[in-house]
């Protein structure tokens, strides 16, 4: 079983790499500009006029700009709606960069994603702990009773947004000696805060002891949906680093208040090499 688990730990790392070493993954962002930011409508390096109008975005761009729009050169006006999808299936793209329209709590901007990226050039790979069964807990999940919250933590831009919460998650906190070793830790129980995801699954932004010092300052983790009864499987083997951790211009949450363990989570991706 440990065996089956480390084959299926491998694949997923394996995949997690291809992800964000893609054409259009994190490694390719090369800025986020906010409307509010560029009165003008002129963004940096990026040629048209963009601003916010009402719950959309207006593009303004002569033929010679080189954007296109669904594929067709753009001459004149459009209004776009924040991307729902992958940034390589953004509508507006300008050469091989991809400029993706989002919105962050009323705030329109724009996302460029470039593959020629400097990062995504000389990227060496994810520093990442070996799978380790003893990583992999049950937990359960407890909704909150008035349903989510909402918290303001501050983002990796400096700026400070919400960030909505469903519930807490417990686990027993996984045994930090070898298994070679006789020792009998005693368990006690550790608890994250998590956001439920549309499809049910959780998604806890935490810290801990190695933060900053052994591992990146702050990572994530995105535990399965839990079951009618709550339970549901912890499993920092595959705790992730956050997109700011591969380009500085995502907006990730911090973790809320009572999300930084108090043990070190020597477990699943640590830094980048």
């Amino acid at each position: 079983m440990t065996t089956h688990a480390s084959d299926e730990w491998q694949r997923w790392h394996e995949q997690r790499v291809a992800t964000v070493t893609a054409p259009y993954g994190p490694l390719a962002l090369r800025g986020t500009h906010w409307l509010e930011d560029y009165p003008d409508g002129r963004l940096p390096d990026i040629p048209g006029s963009w601003r916010a109008d009402g719950d959309a975005v207006v593009l303004t761009a002569a033929e010679g700009d080189g954007l296109t729009v669904d594929g067709r050169p753009l001459a004149g006006d459009v209004r776009l709606a924040a991307d729902p999808g992958p940034p390589g299936a953004a509508r507006v793209a300008y050469g091989s960069r991809r400029l993706v329209v989002l919105v962050r709590e009323g705030v329109r901007g724009v996302r460029d994603f470039d593959p020629d990226t400097e990062a995504r050039r000389s990227f060496g790979g994810i520093a990442v702990t070996p799978y380790d069964p003893r990583w992999s807990v049950p937990g359960r999940f407890t909704p909150y009773g008035t349903g989510s919250r909402v918290v303001r933590v501050p983002n990796a831009d400096g700026r400070e947004r919400g960030l909505g919460l469903g519930g807490e998650l417990t686990f027993p906190a996984p045994p930090a000696v070898s298994p070679d070793r006789g020792d009998a830790p005693a368990v006690r129980e550790l608890t994250l805060q998590v956001t439920v995801e549309q499809d049910g699954s959780l998604w806890a932004v935490f810290a801990d002891s190695t933060s900053g010092a052994g591992s990146y300052r702050f990572r994530f983790l995105r535990p399965s949906a839990p079951d009618a009864a709550g339970r549901t499987t912890v499993d920092f083997n595959r705790a992730l680093l956050p997109p700011c951790a591969f380009a500085d211009h995502f907006v990730c949450p911090f973790p809320p208040p009572g999300n930084t363990l108090d043990v070190a989570v020597e477990a699943g991706e640590r830094n980048l090499l």
